[in-house]
């Protein structure tokens, strides 16, 4: 069974943006080669609808979880913490960088509480972490 990996706003410029903080590495070439290694669908999206229905979509089609950053959205959006609330599908929290370490707005994230985990600050490589959890969980 397959992992859904869903990035919000702006992550399609990580290794462009900010590399002081998300570094220089593309992350769409990163989780591409994930895709050698692991069973997953990669999506994104700047906008907030499109996520909640990619999250609703994928509660349908057999996922055995989703990875979500939701970039700026985790700590405004209502509308996607109600969207993982609503889903049967387990949603395991990913950032690159450690939120509570940059400005106090970022310190709050309104999705932690309907998800089953919380990965942040170690880069890009917090995916693949996410991706072993679940197929460690499928196996034990």
């Amino acid at each position: 069974m397959k992992v859904l990996i869903i990035n919000g706003p702006n992550l399609n410029l990580v290794g462009e943006r900010k590399t002081e903080v998300y570094g220089n590495m593309n992350l769409l070439d990163y989780l591409s080669s994930l895709s050698t290694k692991y069973d997953i669908d990669i999506y994104q999206s700047n906008v907030e609808g499109e996520l909640i229905n990619r999250l609703q979509e994928a509660d349908q089609q057999g996922y055995k979880g989703i990875i979500l950053n939701a970039g700026g959205y985790t700590h405004t959006s209502v509308a996607i913490t109600d969207a993982i609330e609503a889903i049967k599908t387990p949603v395991l929290e990913v950032h690159i960088s450690n939120i509570f370490d940059r400005e106090s707005f970022r310190n709050k994230s309104l999705i932690s509480k309907n998800c089953i985990g919380h990965i942040s600050g170690f880069g890009i490589i917090g995916y693949e972490l996410g991706v072993q959890y679940f197929n460690l969980k499928e196996i034990n």
